[in-house]
Formats: structure tokens, C-alpha cells, sequence
């Protein structure tokens, strides 16, 4: 029968083999025994539902209850789940045809415990424990202590029961909206139904003197959804349970609720947490984790074997209020009216809480950038504040040079103010003479009055350039015609040319050259240019002593060109001579091109030096043409 096949020699022998057979027959079996000791046997639950497995607020109890069972039972769990459907019409049916299908389903089969959820549920199951399940242990949960039947309560039942304190409920929409002055109340037409609304109208006769109640159970659904959006000021709405209407009309609450608050022009009130979040405003009520906590605490000890009549819980009450966020700030009811230690709830972050690190980010960069910025503009302050020290100095070392360039002038212009004043000395004598005559000749000495007058704006004009010349002026930007410039500088140092032999053409272009800068600074150039150019000419002694300047228009730009008949330059010196302090006279400072330099970057020009094939060298400057 085990598989073990001995033939033994002696009695002795034979006794052995008999025990070593039994042990190898016995072992499969204790080993079959152990395994399911140790996965634990399967254990039954049969979960009775009051209106339906989706029908609130019995099936959020269910769920959850269901969903903590699972998670703490130490056995594997049949969780079969049956609803009382007939107590959803108001007018309910025979439940015999129920009562057969459940003894007909479970025969044989007994469930280990019986779990019913809500009055509906645990009133069947008292009322009929007997005949389907009569030794099966029966946990009667989320029910009101005032729909438990005591009387039929025995050693194998638990209850975890609730209580429903319909004047605290009242209480809380008067706090938090005191100036209500009336309820409309929504409960169902089905009998369990109409059992709240007598007994919702008996707890709350205290408050007839303070509010005024509007009874919606004897409405069809849709009077109740019309009448609800025509709702005068000051009015609540109390939403109790609505699973049939008066029209006999099924409602799952959920969809009923939503239905009403997208209609509603009042606020909406509860007392039980399945509801709560689709629309209500909130206050104290019934939490779904009181009631299943207890109830699967209950169910594992039974299961475990603990007897049923050493559980007793108290009845549970409201909890701590509880408020949704979204439906205060719909109704404007402050947070300072809501009791102490209530819980608000789906509060939407604000722009800080939601964006917290985009919005530091986001600063962080913009307080970067607004240092950069900063260091920027103070670094642009500062270079514009050394620009105006550096043409401060430019022009001051401009200014200086334009002195020396003037001591070499004095010669020339001692020349040009000797012609004028000496002519005036003359014809002012010839006029006297004439006037002591017996008849002067009054013409004659008009001509003279004439010549002396032209004499002395003569004079004026040398000393008028010479003051240009010398006067200390700001670096001044205005425009100006070129060729007039050029024409005015060459006039200071004709006289010096004429006094060192040397003959200075000027060439002007035959268009207009507007350009804009400073004229003073611009003849200094000129004049600086023109001197170089004759003690050039004058040092090397040649043959030809010549000075061509020249202006004329190339593109965009006014170019003036010095030209002379000198030795040119080395062409090592060409790419040095506009260096500070390079020079390559023996008494000179080595400063005058290189502020001629500065003078023309600062008007945005250019100028460059070169020699020419024929001899001598070449200056060119590039003014931009005005606009």
C-alpha cells in the first residue's frame, strides 16, 4: 500500500520492518500535515451588503473593511459578498426566495464568519441567523445603535456600532454660518430611509425657535434638484441619504450628490465621510477608519479563535471636524469660524507651495542676471568716466601742444600783424597830412579811411585764429565744413612757409565735406601735419620745398591728404611714428602725432603715413562724412 516491499528472517526482524513501514507510510502524510499547518487553512467570509456592493456610503465601509481584512489576516481569505437588494424599494418584497438561495448556496458550505454592513444588512441577518447560519459567528458593523435589535443578540455576535448626533451636525452649520436661517433637509422615501427623517425630526425639535426646516422626503429626486437651485439667502442644504426617492425612484447617493451640487445655490452639509470630498462642505462626522478598524480587529480575533462574546466595543461617535477647502472658499465661510482642531482638507497649494523651486530658480537667475547687470552698468560708469578723464587730458595735452606748435607761429604771426598795423600808421599819417591842407581832398582821405579799416580787420582776423588756436576748450562736437577747417589752419602757417621758403598749396575738393567734430582740434592736426612737413623740408635742404594739402571725398569718408617734398621717412620708423614719445627730431618730445592720432580716433577717423615713390611723405586722414 506505501510502496515498501520487506521479507523478514525473524520475528525480531519482522517487528522492525513492520515499524520502519508505518513510519514511511506515516511521513507524506505529517509532511501534508505541517504544509498546511503551515500556509494555514482557507478561511470563509460572507459579506452581506444593505442596498448594493457600489452603494454608498455602506460600500466605502465595505471596501475598506474588505481591503484591511486581506492585509492583516494571517490566513488565506474567501470573501464571498451578497446584497439585500429589497431594501432599496419602498415597498420591499418577499425575501424568502433569498433566504433559499442562501441556504442553498452555503449548504455543506458553512461561511467561518458572517459580516453584514450597515441597518439594512444587520437586520436580515438577525432575523434570519437562525435558519441559514446558526452557529456561525456574526459581526454587525457600521450600523446605528438605535436600528440593533438587542433582544436577539446572543454569545456569537459582535456589533460594532455608530452613533449619528444629528444635533451636533446641526450645530456646526450654524457656527459656521450663523446667519442661516433655514435647512432643506434630503433624506429617501425607502423604510430605512423614513425611520431617519422621524427620528432626524425629533432630535432636532430644540431648534424651532432658530431655524426653519424644509423636508425634501416627500420630492421625486428631480423636484428636489429644482427646488435646490431657487434656494432663498441664508439657506443650508443637509444631505442625509437619498437610495429611493418618493417616486420610487433608485438613487446610487454618489451620483445623486453630484447631481445636486452642480445645481445647489446653497451650501451643503453631512455627517458621514463617503460623501465627503463629492461636494459637501464638511463639519463632524463618521470616519470609515474608525468602523473598519474595529471590524476587522474583531473578524481576525474570531477567525483566530477568540469567542465572539468576549469583544465589545463602544459606540462610535463623530470625529474631529473636518472641512473641505474647495467649498469654503466657494461659500466665503472663514477659517476663524471653524471649531478648534478641525481638519481642512484638499487645500490647493498656492503659486509658492505648488512652484517652490521654479519660482527660486526662477529668482536665483534674476538675482544673477541683476548682478551681472549691476556690474555692467557700474563697470560702463566707470569706463565712461575714465573716457572724460582721458579726453580731459587729451585735450589738455592738445591744448599744450597747440602752444608749442604757436611758438613756432610767432614769427609768422608778428609778420602778418606788422603788414596790417604798419599800413594803418601810414595811411593814418598821409590822412593828417591831407587834413591840415587849406582844402583837403575828402575822397582821398575816405580811400584811406578805407584801407585802414580793411588793415585792421586784417589784424583782427590773425589775432581772432590765434585766440581759436590757444583758447582751452572741452572736447565739442558740432559740424562743421572741412574744407573751410583747412583752409582757416593753412592761413595761420602761410607766414611761416613764406619765411622758410617753402611754397604751401592748398588743393580744396570742389564739393562740400561736412563733418562733425571740433574744429579747433581738427586745425590742430592740420597745423601739426603742416609743420612736420616743412621741417622736414627745411632740415633735409632739397631742392624742391614743397608742402600739398589736399582735400577731397572718397566714398563714404572726407579725406585730407599732407604731402611733401622732404626725405621721407625710414621704414622702420613708419609703423612707430605715431607712438608716444617716438620722435625723430633731435628736440623733439616725441607727443604731437600720436595726439594728432588721438584727435582723429576720438572724431572715429583714421590716419596713416607712408612715403611716396617720388620722394617725401605722405599723411592721410579718413573722416566719416555727415549725415
Amino acid at each position: 500500500m506505501c510502496g515498501v516491499s520487506v521479507r523478514p528472517r525473524s520475528a525480531a526482524a519482522a517487528l522492525v520492518c513492520l515499524c520502519l513501514v508505518l513510519a514511511a507510510c506515516l511521513a507524506p502524510r505529517r509532511a501534508e500535515a505541517v504544509g498546511r499547518n503551515l500556509r494555514g487553512e482557507l478561511k470563509r467570509v460572507l459579506v452581506l451588503h444593505s442596498f448594493g456592493r457600489e452603494f454608498r456610503p455602506w460600500s466605502e465601509y465595505a471596501r475598506d473593511i474588505k481591503a484591511e481584512l486581506e492585509r492583516q489576516s494571517p490566513w488565506p481569505l474567501d470573501i464571498q459578498e451578497h446584497a439585500l437588494l429589497t431594501a432599496r424599494f419602498n415597498n420591499p418584497g418577499p425575501e424568502a426566495p433569498f433566504v433559499e438561495y442562501l441556504q442553498s448556496l452555503y449548504q455543506g458550505a458553512t461561511p467561518d464568519i458572517v459580516l453584514s454592513i450597515g441597518a439594512p444588512a444587520a437586520r436580515f441577518a438577525q432575523r434570519y441567523r437562525a435558519t441559514l447560519f446558526p452557529d456561525t459567528p456574526l459581526i454587525l458593523s457600521a450600523v446605528e445603535r438605535r436600528l440593533i435589535d438587542r433582544a436577539d443578540l446572543g454569545e456569537n455576535d459582535v456589533v460594532v456600532a455608530i452613533h449619528n448626533d444629528f444635533v451636533a451636525a446641526f450645530e456646526n452649520v450654524l457656527q459656521v454660518l450663523p446667519d442661516t436661517r433655514s435647512v432643506a433637509i434630503i433624506i429617501g422615501a425607502s423604510p430605512l430611509e423614513k425611520f431617519w427623517v422621524e427620528e432626524v425630526k425629533r432630535e432636532l425639535k430644540p431648534f424651532a425657535g432658530r431655524l426653519e426646516f424644509v423636508w425634501y422626503s416627500d420630492l421625486s429626486f428631480d423636484d428636489i434638484l429644482k427646488r435646490a437651485s431657487t434656494l432663498p439667502l441664508h439657506t443650508a442644504l443637509f444631505w442625509g441619504l437619498m437610495s429611493v426617492d418618493a417616486a420610487g425612484v433608485v438613487h446610487e447617493s454618489d451620483l445623486a450628490l453630484r447631481s445636486l451640487h452642480a445645481v445647489a445655490n446653497a451650501p451643503i452639509f453631512s455627517y458621514q465621510e463617503p460623501f465627503f470630498g463629492d461636494g459637501t462642505v464638511g463639519g463632524p462626522m463618521q470616519l470609515i477608519k474608525d468602523t473598519s478598524s474595529r471590524t476587522v480587529s474583531a473578524a481576525v480575533g474570531i477567525l483566530g479563535g477568540a469567542k465572539p462574546g468576549s469583544i465589545n466595543f463602544e459606540t462610535i461617535g463623530f470625529a474631529a471636524p473636518r472641512y473641505d477647502w474647495r467649498e469654503l472658499q466657494r461659500w466665503g465661510i472663514s477659517e476663524s469660524r471653524l471649531p478648534p482642531g478641525s481638519e481642512i482638507l484638499f487645500r490647493e497649494p498656492n503659486i509658492w507651495e505648488r512652484y517652490r523651486w521654479q519660482i527660486l530658480m526662477i529668482a536665483a537667475v534674476f538675482l544673477v542676471q541683476a548682478g551681472l547687470i549691476s556690474g555692467l552698468l557700474h563697470e560702463r560708469r566707470r569706463r565712461r568716466f575714465a573716457e572724460i578723464e582721458s579726453r580731459q587730458r587729451i585735450a589738455e595735452l592738445a591744448h599744450a601742444n597747440r602752444y608749442s606748435a604757436v611758438g613756432e607761429l610767432t614769427t609768422s604771426i608778428a609778420h602778418e600783424l606788422n603788414q596790417p598795423l604798419g599800413s594803418i600808421l601810414t595811411n593814418a599819417e598821409t590822412a593828417e597830412l591831407l587834413l591840415r591842407a587849406a582844402s583837403p581832398d575828402i575822397k582821398e582821405v575816405q580811400q584811406i579811411l578805407a584801407d585802414i579799416r580793411r588793415d585792421d580787420q586784417r589784424a583782427s582776423e590773425v589775432i581772432r585764429r590765434l585766440r581759436s588756436v590757444l583758447k582751452k576748450t572741452p572736447f565739442e562736437v558740432k559740424d562743421i565744413e572741412l574744407n573751410d577747417t583747412v583752409r582757416e589752419a593753412i592761413g595761420l602757417v602761410q607766414a611761416v612757409a613764406d619765411g622758410r621758403r617753402i611754397t604751401l598749396i592748398y588743393m580744396a575738393a570742389a564739393t562740400a565735406l561736412p563733418v562733425r567734430g571740433d574744429p579747433i582740434q581738427l586745425q590742430q592736426v592740420v597745423l601739426n601735419l603742416i609743420i612736420n612737413a616743412m621741417d622736414a623740408i627745411f632740415d633735409a635742404d632739397s631742392g624742391k620745398r614743397e608742402v600739398s594739402v589736399s582735400t577731397l571725398r572718397a566714398g563714404k569718408d572726407a579725406e585730407i591728404r599732407v604731402v611733401d617734398t622732404g626725405p621721407g621717412m625710414d621704414v622702420s620708423d613708419l609703423a612707430n611714428v605715431f607712438n608716444p614719445f617716438f620722435t625723430t627730431k633731435p628736440q623733439g618730445m616725441g607727443m604731437g602725432l600720436a595726439i594728432v592720432k588721438t584727435i582723429i580716433e576720438a572724431h572715429h577717423g583714421s590716419i596713416s603715413a607712408a612715403n611716396q615713390l617720388a620722394g617725401g611723405a605722405l599723411f592721410t586722414i579718413r573722416l566719416p562724412i555727415a549725415r
